[in-house]
């Protein structure tokens, strides 16, 4: 009877798993987004995409009131309506939105999404603390100049400059986080 009611006790626990996506609505983010739904996402969860502005200076009384702790969690039902999403400053692409909402209705998870104002890789960190997220799965856009190759020069630069392969924001994330970080590469042809 113990061994059930812990069963009981995990499936309760992770009917409520709040697993974050960061989203700048680019190729990599979809990608990472396509990766969350075919992966890790599932009956109960909430998918939140994070989306993190630019610093800057911003009109809206909202968004200075916004700007430590991010938007309010906006709902799935809103993230189509391009009168609210301008108001935050955001253009999610249809794309990924399409993806993720067939996913979640499939599924049967709940997504929502939070705007955060300032640096990506301190804004990702604080979203994992604020919310909190169980986990967070971010896209990683490539190399920069460096070219993988199968030399041992490779291996040393990832050991001395991982910023450099990695990127400077997946890098600092994985690095900070207070939970597990998922980085998904984005395949460049």
């Amino acid at each position: 009877m113990a061994g059930d009611e812990s069963k009981e006790s995990k499936e309760m626990k992770s009917a409520d798993r709040r697993v974050g996506v960061a989203v700048d609505f680019s190729k990599g983010s979809m990608k990472a987004v396509q990766w969350l739904v075919d992966n890790i996402a599932r009956k109960g969860d909430y998918i939140i995409l994070l989306n993190i502005r630019p610093p800057g200076k911003y009109e809206d009384n909202q968004m200075q009131l916004w700007k430590a702790s991010g938007s309010p969690l906006i709902p799935s039902k809103d993230m189509s309506d391009p009168d609210l999403m301008k108001k935050y400053g955001v253009k999610p692409d249809a794309e990924t939105l399409d993806i993720v909402m067939k996913a979640a209705s499939q599924k049967e998870f709940m997504v929502l999404m939070k705007i955060y104002w300032g640096d990506a890789r301190e804004k990702l960190c604080d979203a994992v603390d604020d919310i909190p997220l169980d986990c967070l799965v971010i896209g990683n856009r490539g190399f920069g100049k460096i070219k993988r190759s199968n030399s041992s020069k490779f291996i040393y630069l990832t050991k001395i400059w991982p910023r450099a392969i990695m990127g400077s924001v997946s890098n600092h994330v994985v690095n900070s986080a207070h939970c597990p970080v998922t980085v998904v590469k984005e395949q460049r042809e």
